[in-house]
């Protein structure tokens, strides 16, 4: 049996099969991978080049294709890197940096959310205090609480994780060093003083959550009062996506944080930890900022000036 002392690298979950489904991986992963930066690479651009974009909604956006690049940037190279080059290694301390970007990127983004339903609802709801309730300083007090918060989240949770002895190997049984997977290499019970602080942060992520819901709720029933068929129709086409992503998020991420060892396998672990780690990264752009039409406009402008310009 390996301890954590003697343990240099870890070997990620293979892909079986032929070299021909090896290589299938990584077309999908290289094609979602470039759709997400295509997506937030637009975004980022767009507002950053166009001043009257400079408002909160689109601070909150941008902050978002930021750490949506950083996500996916975090688990989906190594991946295919490893698929390409028909290899599982990972070093110990890539592990270790791998874990500690994604738990600060996944948490910060959460906080982000909750935060932009915050100024959803101010602005549907409360419009005449919007100003007032969300300037610019309050938006870069926010934004910079959740960055802070997810820095904190992965400093503990990435010294409480790899603090642990290892004995059971050094096998992780996931496309990416997750902690879920490094905890059943534990052996010992001191991963339960991880394990609390994981409930502690799925209390703390579901709190959010029913903060989201209620702050959706009040701007549904705002929009319900718009006289406008079109106006509500636009409202709603807006504001339940934005739920249906959250909500796949979450319940796919506490499964795959809290799912019991009976049920777990390789194939549904896989298939759970794409759906809360790829997906969103590569699905927000569209969901959030490429369905707004003044972003739109404006990527339109950008696109039709360095045409131009060439």
């Amino acid at each position: 049996m390996a301890n954590s002392s003697s343990i240099t690298h870890f070997l990620l979950l293979p892909f079986p099969g032929t070299r021909q489904l090896q290589l299938l991986h990584f077309c999908l992963f290289l094609a979602i991978y470039l759709a997400a930066l295509l997506g937030n690479g637009l975004i980022i651009t767009t507002i950053a080049w166009h001043h009257h974009l400079h408002t909160p909604m689109y601070f909150f956006l941008l902050s978002l294709a930021l750490l949506d690049l950083g996500t996916i940037s975090t688990t989906v190279p190594k991946s295919m890197v490893n698929s390409l080059m028909d290899t599982r290694d990972i070093s110990y301390t890539g592990c270790v940096v791998q874990v500690a970007f994604f738990i600060f990127l996944i948490q910060a983004e959460y906080f982000l959310l909750t935060t932009m339903s915050y100024d959803r609802y101010i602005a549907i709801c409360r419009p005449l205090h919007y100003e007032t309730l969300l300037g610019s300083r309050v938006c870069l007090h926010l934004a910079a609480a959740a960055w802070a918060c997810g820095v904190l989240y992965a400093l503990l949770h990435t010294a409480n994780t790899f603090s642990l002895p290892l004995c059971q190997g050094n096998a992780v049984d996931q496309f990416f060093c997750e902690i879920p997977q490094i905890l059943k290499l534990s052996c010992s019970t001191s991963y339960l003083r991880e394990l609390w602080l994981l409930m502690f942060n799925i209390c703390l992520v579901f709190v959010c959550f029913v903060f989201m819901v209620v702050s959706y709720v009040q701007i549904f029933r705002a929009v319900l009062r718009i006289p406008s068929q079109q106006g509500r129709h636009k409202a709603f086409a807006t504001c339940l996506p934005h739920l249906a992503v959250v909500s796949l998020f979450i319940t796919t991420a506490i499964f795959a944080y809290l799912k019991p060892s009976s049920i777990s396998s390789p194939s549904l672990d896989l298939v759970v930890s794409v759906l809360y780690s790829v997906v969103p990264p590569a699905v927000n752009p569209l969901i959030y900022s490429l369905r707004n039409q003044e972003l739109k406009a404006a990527l339109s402008k950008l696109i039709t000036g360095c045409y131009q310009k060439q």
